[in-house]
């Protein structure tokens, strides 16, 4: 006797966008990451309002009304937009012992310990794609105030006062308190490279521009594109970092913005990162994400997140 055959499975209408949005807000990131690749619509709902109530309350969750109200983020307008820097923001366990990561993510305080320089590394590394974080000091520098990025195996501590980012062949720094630049152990040269280059003054926000399609990294203070300062970068995952050595002083990092390839300008490393991109570009992907993903599609990287 022949086997009966199964029953198609039933047809269900899918959920109404209301009711998504409300399943939605009790994932985390890594689950809302996963939904954005199931369907077009899931992707286009995730993706429509970055000030929805799926990443408000992600918001509410991740960061507390505290750090939403302050200044760190007030450059930020999106709650989606803030939830991408909280992911990019200092890494607690990636740092030195003498300095802890507030609970904000994106605050360093060093503890007043003698004789000893301490770092610490962002969450989040980049090895492709043109990226830009804000760095600034709230405190005094002391004599070594160094910015810039490091490979996992550079050390984010050492004994004594020293430039720790740009101290071997693993990171690359700018020294806010003399204006050098640090890699290998030796000094670059000055920057920017001007006459009577101005100090940093403390709260000032730099723009730290890293473009690991051309290996460089370059700077900016108040929109002023300082030019390039590193060229020739190797090709792995670069970490956002900081290094310090005066008691009780903080340093902040916020991620602003991912840009793809598709907004490269040719000409001038200003134009290609100057302000006006700076302003009006926030999140650019492949424009084959631009409908999002159809199921049974290969999956591609996305930068959503």
């Amino acid at each position: 006797m022949a086997e009966a055959a199964p029953e198609p499975l039933a047809q269900t209408a899918p959920l109404p966008p209301r009711a998504l949005e409300l399943v939605f807000s009790y994932l985390g990131l890594s689950d809302l990451r996963s939904c954005s690749l199931v369907c077009r619509l899931w992707y286009r709902l995730l993706h429509g309002d970055e000030n929805g109530e799926v990443w408000r309350g992600l918001c509410a969750r991740c960061l507390g009304e505290e750090s939403l109200r302050g200044d760190v983020l007030c450059g930020l307008d999106t709650y989606k937009s803030k939830i991408r820097a909280f992911q990019h923001g200092f890494s607690p366990s990636d740092c030195s012992r003498n300095v802890y990561i507030k609970k904000n993510g994106f605050t360093l305080h060093r503890n007043p310990i003698a004789q000893s320089t301490d770092g610490a590394r962002t969450k989040i590394g980049f090895s492709e794609g043109r990226h830009a974080w804000e760095v600034w000091w709230e405190g005094p520098l002391g004599t070594v105030a160094v910015i810039g990025i490091a490979t996992k195996r550079a050390p984010m501590q050492c004994q004594g006062y020293v430039a720790l980012l740009g101290s071997d062949d693993q990171s690359w720094g700018w020294n806010l308190v003399d204006n050098n630049l640090l890699h290998n152990g030796e000094v670059n040269g000055s920057f920017p490279q001007c006459n009577n280059a101005p100090k940093y003054q403390i709260g000032e926000r730099i723009r730290v521009i890293l473009d690991m399609d051309d290996k460089t990294l370059a700077f900016e203070r108040g929109y002023e594109f300082l030019g390039v300062a590193f060229r020739g970068l190797p090709k792995t995952c670069l970490y956002p970092a900081v290094s310090a050595v005066y008691g009780n002083t903080e340093s902040y990092a916020v991620e602003e913005r991912y840009f793809s390839t598709l907004c490269k300008a040719r000409d001038h490393p200003k134009k290609q990162m100057g302000p006006s991109l700076m302003s009006s570009v926030q999140c650019v992907s492949d424009p084959s994400w631009e409908q999002g993903p159809t199921c049974g599609e290969k999956t591609k990287k996305c930068f959503l997140f």
